[in-house]
């Protein structure tokens, strides 16, 4: 599992800073160029399509998540769906920002193949079993609020993937080259 691929924050505020996190997020997201999330070199109303392999159920995905500026939201309930957690079968609202960043990186590397899903939404029941068994789960996982995902993208070499994730800036990046596989959200901008 992720180490250092959580956050963590005291429990006393946390909707209050969620609600500041949540302003300080779309004023920072105002401050990237249009083409940060996606390629609208062609026209303003392409569909952003994403491609994925869940390496545990062995399920495949294919959907058109946005169109333009706008999610689609029967497409984002079926994202949240395939992401759902493998282990117990609750699913969860999987954050936009994420399936965006999935498809700015698929553009960056021009990786064709599907993005292969090695960990996505957790449950806190999941994580807390997953924390007891490893040192490297956090108790406040991101896995857990659907802002987190590990992943390779096929025909992609990880570092490759790694390093358009690093230069995208736009969360929290982790590598596993043992396992070959990034880590990548929508928290604060670190990286290991």
């Amino acid at each position: 599992m992720c180490d250092l691929c959580e956050e963590s924050l005291p429990d006393h505020g946390r909707a209050r800073r969620r609600l500041v996190f949540a302003g300080l997020g779309a004023g920072a997201l105002a401050m990237f160029p249009a083409s940060a999330f996606a390629n609208r070199s062609a026209t303003q109303s392409a569909a952003r399509i994403l491609s994925f392999y869940h390496t545990h159920t062995g399920e495949k995905l294919r959907v058109a998540y946005a169109e333009g500026d706008h999610h689609i939201p029967a497409a984002l309930d079926e994202v949240s769906h395939f992401l759902r957690d493998f282990r117990s079968g609750e699913a969860h609202q999987m954050d936009p920002q994420l399936l965006d960043i999935l498809h700015h990186l698929q553009q960056s590397t021009g990786g064709k193949g599907p993005f292969e899903i090695i960990s996505a939404y957790r449950s806190p029941q999941t994580n807390e079993m997953l924390r007891s068994s490893s040192n490297g789960v956090a108790q406040r996982s991101l896995h857990m609020e659907g802002r987190a995902m590990d992943i390779r993208l096929r025909g992609v070499d990880t570092r490759q993937l790694r390093q358009a994730a690093l230069d995208l800036k736009a969360g929290g990046v982790g590598y596993y080259q043992s396992s070959d596989f990034i880590h990548i959200d929508t928290g604060r901008v670190r990286y290991w």
